[in-house]
């Protein structure tokens, strides 16, 4: 039967939280999110470097796409144990998870195993980020979390710009296996500060059923798909039995999933939060433009190794624009939001904006210089950046406190999810036009493609022209985004949530 949800700090008294209080808990969490954002840039420079290292290029994306898919089908499970048995405990398993996981990382010996020991780290990071900003939601009103912007803004930005440049050097002056060494330190002074600092944290509980079947055909659908993009055109081609196999495999475990959330007594996915029009247009909105940004932040690196020619470190110093100005556009809009009724016209004129300057990559990018297409990267990650406050601000704002840790982890859960299929794309994209084969780095694929005859230039060409499309979607959704008041208090946003 269901239980009416409780408001109560995890001391077990109710009580308003101070702004000191509140100060206290977010430093608490803001380490967590740091780690897990940080996880997130560190390791897009050093992919080359660990490719060639570990003599397996073919397979390099799956370090990113094997982490995306685990913490997707973690997420929505974090939101509901969250839900059910209060933030913070369920914070400290996924710190320790990801320290687990961080450590298999950077023992791993092949290819195979940091795969497997990435997906381990993702179940563990599923959760951190997406907690974090359920635990903000809790705690902060929507229509005041502009005066917390610099706390989020300063974790995003530090990590933006630190981890490029880090794995870039980690890879290319001490060892690969150091971006994952660095999170031991890091994630035992999270794993301190949140046991102590969430202690105060309010709960709204309500008891929730794990749907651990929904996860499992989500994944197993998941990596069918995943597969077939990876090999298809590199390994098979694209009409073999086997990739054929692979996309009819992947239809049906996506049908049974679609069936378990009819059927399911809690099911993974909720229907009834997806329902919500502010949910699933802020939702689908933040999948294509996120999951386009998780694809370039993962290929660019291979750009301007392959096709500029830079070292690893340089690259990492390449990505700064795009990381970091994410976090600038992201601040705006955020400030933006509390200030105006119409807080979609910031966002909307950001992703028109990022769609232009992602199209100079595409047709012009092999004249532009390198301080040229830096520039260009600026305005793509400052113009994404205005939707990132905005998705996940609006959907908070449209459900109750007891469903907040679910609509959150709904809406990181299709984030990662776009981002997985993105980086695949992206990844079939690039493999499959660049004649991968005999090549053992990107410097030698840079030869090889010369001697076949292939235009890398033109083949990244192709992935940008991609990247336009994803934030032509995100856009769309955009559009279809009802724009509903921001609550000024966390009782009247639950109230108007429960009535809608």
């Amino acid at each position: 039967m269901d239980q009416s949800p409780t408001a109560h700090p995890e001391s077990g008294q109710s009580k308003a939280l101070s702004h000191a209080e509140i100060r206290t808990i977010i430093v608490g969490v803001l380490l967590a999110m740091f780690l897990a954002a940080l996880d997130q840039t560190i390791i897009a420079t050093a992919l080359p470097t660990i490719g060639r290292e570990l003599g397996d290029l073919e397979h390099i994306s799956w370090i990113v796409t094997v982490y995306l898919l685990t913490s997707t089908a973690v997420t929505p499970l974090y939101g509901k144990l969250s839900d059910s048995y209060g933030r913070r405990i369920i914070m400290l398993i996924g710190i320790v998870v990801f320290i687990i996981g961080s450590i298999a990382c950077a023992l791993a010996p092949s290819m195979v195993v940091l795969i497997l020991a990435r997906a381990l780290q993702g179940i563990g990071g599923g959760g951190l980020i997406a907690l974090a900003q359920t635990i903000i939601a809790d705690i902060v009103p929507p229509r005041e979390r502009g005066r917390y912007q610099v706390y989020f803004a300063s974790v995003f930005l530090s990590s933006s710009l630190l981890g490029p440049v880090l794995g870039g050097f980690f890879a290319e002056k001490m060892h690969w296996s150091v971006i994952f060494w660095i999170n031991l330190p890091l994630g035992l002074t999270a794993f301190a500060l949140a046991y102590r600092s969430l202690k105060k944290l309010p709960r709204h509980e309500r008891p929730h059923r794990l749907d651990l079947l929904g996860a499992v055909l989500l994944v197993a659908a998941t990596v069918a798909l995943l597969l077939a993009l990876s090999w298809g055109g590199l390994r098979y081609p694209w009409a073999s039995l086997p990739i054929l196999g692979l996309i009819a495999l992947s239809m049906l475990l996506w049908g049974l999933f679609a069936a378990r959330m009819r059927l399911a007594p809690e099911p993974l996915i909720p229907p009834g939060v997806l329902h919500n029009p502010v949910v699933r247009m802020a939702t689908l909105s933040a999948c294509f433009g996120m999951g386009t940004y998780i694809g370039l932040t993962i290929y660019l690196p291979v750009y301007f190794e392959a096709v500029r020619g830079l070292s690893a470190s340089l690259s990492g110093l390449a990505l700064i624009p795009l990381m970091a100005g994410t976090v600038v556009g992201a601040t705006l809009s955020g400030r933006t939001m509390a200030r105006v009724a119409h807080y979609k016209r910031l966002p909307t004129a950001g992703l028109a904006v990022a769609m232009a300057a992602t199209g100079l990559l595409a047709f012009y990018g092999q004249s532009l210089s390198i301080l040229a297409v830096e520039g260009v990267l600026a305005v793509i990650s400052i113009g994404l950046g205005t939707l990132l406050p905005v998705s996940m601000v609006a959907t908070q704002n449209a459900v109750a406190p007891h469903q907040m840790g679910t609509a959150t982890g709904t809406a990181n859960f299709f984030r990662s999810l776009g981002g997985a299929f993105i980086v695949a794309i992206f990844g079939a994209i690039v493999l499959s036009g660049s004649g991968l084969n005999g090549a053992t780095s990107f410097e030698g694929l840079s030869k090889v493609a010369a001697r076949s005859g292939i235009d890398l230039a033109g083949v990244f060409s192709h992935v940008f022209m991609a990247a336009i499309a994803g934030f032509g979607l995100a856009l769309a959704f955009l559009l279809a985004l009802e724009e509903r008041p921001l609550r000024g208090s966390a009782v009247k946003a639950a109230e108007a949530a429960v009535a809608d």
